[in-house]
């Protein structure tokens, strides 16, 4: 079993690097850095985006966080991170919301960009304060986002609530304040974030 992981410590990537962690397969990891070596040649074999976070796993590439999220659940099942039956709806449901309207109404708004009533229909968010509030009634009905037990769901949308609060993209609401609490004191996450950060260059 080969495993290998793309990456910049200071991306998306942190995300695909805590759910290995999560996982606790050997992997290798390679370092890109947005000027150079992202865009190489050698890379954009991989992911001709040009875009971290990537894996291949025995020859077989995946690309976006969320996507490398599931593969690994069901590539690594003894880790018990897929969802059970009663699971399935609300981890897929939720997992997909994450990548699909958060991360596209966060985006629009970090870039100032606010959809006017009539694009409101057209974005897949609806409004900014629509997509928090679902958010926020989701991270509020279990423990976790598929229900009492912690999965791979919870790394993509954790890492979406975490982040957002962090950059100051969601305001800190309870909900998602003790959402965050909870998921970062898991040991992988704790560990995932320990790695990235010494990978970080030192400021002069």
């Amino acid at each position: 079993m080969t495993l290998t992981f793309y990456t910049n410590p200071m991306s998306r990537g942190r995300i695909a690097r805590w759910m290995l962690e999560e996982v606790g397969a050997p992997y290798e990891t390679v370092v890109l850095d947005y000027a150079s070596s992202m865009k190489a040649a050698e890379y954009l074999a991989v992911n001709p985006m040009g875009k971290v976070p990537a894996i291949v796993h025995d020859g077989q590439v995946v690309t976006e966080g969320a996507a490398i999220c599931a593969y690994l659940a069901e590539a690594f099942p003894d880790a018990g991170l897929a969802p059970t039956a009663d699971e399935r709806a609300d981890y897929y449901r939720w997992l997909f919301y994450a990548a699909g309207p958060v991360e596209a109404a966060v985006t629009n708004k970090s870039l100032g960009v606010v959809p006017t009533e009539d694009q409101q229909r057209m974005v897949g968010y609806g409004t900014f304060d629509t997509m928090l509030d679902t958010l926020e009634a989701a991270v509020s009905a279990h423990p976790f986002i598929a229900g009492d037990r912690f999965t791979a769901a919870d790394v993509y949308v954790g890492s979406q609530v975490m982040w957002g609060q962090m950059f100051g993209w969601m305001p800190k609401r309870d909900a998602f304040v003790d959402y965050g609490a909870r998921l970062a004191e898991r040991e992988a996450y704790v560990r995932a974030a320990a790695i990235d950060d010494a990978l970080i260059p030192k400021k002069e």
